[in-house]
């Protein structure tokens, strides 16, 4: 069961006091408090965990700082949306807003390699009007000899150039706990010039321990991508003990899944269950378009597959697309072949609005046809 208080309730209100004695003194129940932060205001959601079929809904629902009481399933227990429309999806994070009805790009360096690329591809993004970035400094690799990233030596110059060029959120893959440590030491020693949102990468998708680790810390939002070898419910399951944990806000991403089903892309495209996610959760989903395709094949009508794929996960309601820029990709240390160009950037970003807005028009076109149906 999941109580939800009024907006903006404070914590240190005689409502919110009296509310939370009444449901810490239920019998067989224990309680996970969570504070979710919108755009423009604070909710506060109470999960009622144990013996709870046999509470009176309606009694919990009088309480004084409670909005209303909504019944939950087992699966995806607070990421899920549980039939309820009225759940607020998505978050804000340093100024950016993550939800299921906007769209931000992440077009960055899949591994930072070299200042001046940094550089060059910050300032492109921000001659854009583009405020958030990738930028990979942990790097799990398949073959052992191959280059895993700078680690934490590159963290302070990606940071500060971040802040140079008004990025206001990095996404950066983390592969081990101690990565939160290193990257929240460096951003407080820096004066927190910019934000980061944590990746974890669809290979450690189930490593659990790892999941507990990012989701105890309440600093920053987490990205994670869908196992490549695993089924949706799983992956979202893994999304969950994030939630469980204590950090909700959460954005899934869909990366395509490992199958030779998939030649000649580096994996089957699976942009198709953007709105299964975005049904069964209230989770901002993110498509990642350049390790889905994993090359730089051209149709015969002129357009990159990797466009193509973006188009198809964006026109289905996508919001968020991580995927590969760099100013010199023969020169890139990883995943060079499947980096776009710099001169590809603004015919990018104009694709992606216009299959953003195509996707606003064809919501209306089915809401008419709802309201006909209706009648």
């Amino acid at each position: 069961m999941l109580a939800i208080l009024h907006p903006n309730t404070p914590l240190d209100s005689d409502a919110y006091r009296e509310t939370l004695h009444f449901l810490e003194n239920l019998p067989g129940v224990s309680l996970r408090v969570h504070e979710v932060q919108g755009a423009t205001q604070k909710l506060t959601e109470i999960y009622l965990l144990g013996e709870t079929k046999s509470l009176d809904r309606d009694e919990i629902a009088a309480l004084p700082a409670v909005e209303r009481v909504i019944r939950i399933s087992d699966d995806y227990r607070i990421l899920g949306r549980h039939k309820d429309s009225l759940r607020q999806n998505g978050f804000s994070y340093n100024g950016v807003t993550f939800n299921q009805e906007n769209l931000n790009i992440f077009a960055g360096l899949c591994a930072v390699d070299i200042p001046e690329h940094v550089e060059a591809m910050m300032s492109a993004l921000q001659q854009h009007g583009e405020v958030c970035t990738r930028m990979g400094a942990y790097k799990p690799r398949t073959n052992p000899y191959s280059f895993q990233g700078h680690g934490k030596g590159c963290l302070p110059w990606v940071f500060e150039t971040a802040g140079k060029y008004g990025i206001k959120v990095v996404a950066m893959e983390i592969t081990h706990e101690s990565h939160i440590e290193e990257i929240d030491e460096c951003l407080e020693k820096l004066g927190r010039p910019t934000g980061v949102m944590l990746q974890v990468g669809t290979r450690n998708t189930q490593n659990f321990e790892l999941l507990k680790a990012i989701g105890r810390q309440r600093t920053y939002p987490v990205l994670l991508k869908r196992g490549f070898g695993i089924t949706l419910n799983e992956s979202l399951n893994a999304a969950e003990y994030l939630a469980s944990e204590g950090n909700a806000n959460v954005i899934f991403c869909l990366r395509g899944m490992k199958t030779e089903a998939g030649q000649p892309h580096r994996n089957m495209v699976d942009f198709a269950h953007v709105p299964t996610v975005k049904r069964l959760t209230r989770m901002p989903v993110c498509v990642d378009p350049s390790h889905s395709v994993g090359s730089r094949d051209r149709a015969p009508d002129g357009i990159l597959d990797v466009m193509h794929a973006t188009a198809q996960g964006v026109i289905a309601g996508a919001n968020m697309v991580l995927v590969d820029f760099h100013p010199k990709p023969e020169k890139a240390l990883v995943d060079g072949p499947q980096a776009l160009h710099m001169d590809e950037l603004p015919a990018y970003l104009a694709d992606i609005q216009l299959c953003h807005e195509t996707w606003k028009k064809r919501q209306a076109i089915y809401k008419d046809l709802r309201g006909k149906t209706a009648t």
